[in-house]
């Protein structure tokens, strides 16, 4: 499995209102609940934020790796938010986020969890990846330059 293939384009988010970590959570809770009928909104944020209170997913570099396990994933979901302005997520760096990469997996996907963390932070760690992905000036193009930089880390 590869983030290719669980990241489609309308899951690829542009221009979203940040705020504060919280609202960013809350909003991609609600937004993965209206498009995958077997989540609650709830449950993925309260996952979120409780994931968030063992320690920030803030990686560095202002991105932002929020992850959890849910037991009404079928399947490990993504979802890539660039948002409008750079918020505090208590990244190790201090520095603020403005690429969050959330990613959702089965309760009992510990092997396919580790790995698909694996892969984004290492699409995530590539300073060009990240300086084409805050260019990009549409959903289009933000989803494009992701596919890209994946398609690149997993031939590397």
């Amino acid at each position: 499995m590869t983030l290719e293939t669980i990241l489609p384009p309308e899951r690829t988010l542009f221009d979203v209102p940040g705020g504060s970590k919280k609202r960013v959570l809350e909003f991609f809770s609600t937004f993965i609940a209206q498009n995958t009928p077997s989540l609650d909104s709830q449950e993925v944020f309260s996952r979120l934020i409780g994931r968030e209170r063992l320690g920030s997913t803030g990686i560095g570099h202002g991105v932002a790796i929020p992850h959890s396990r849910n037991p009404h994933c079928k399947a490990p979901i993504a979802g890539f938010l660039k948002l409008a302005d750079a918020i505090d997520f208590d990244a190790v760096d201090g520095e603020p986020v403005d690429l969050v990469f959330v990613l959702l997996v089965p309760e009992a996907a510990d092997d396919a969890h580790l790995a698909l963390l694996g892969q984004v932070a290492a699409v995530m760690n590539d300073a060009e990846t990240r300086h084409a992905l805050r260019r990009a000036d549409s959903q289009h193009t933000l989803h494009e330059c992701l596919v890209e930089a994946i398609r690149r880390q997993s031939s590397a």
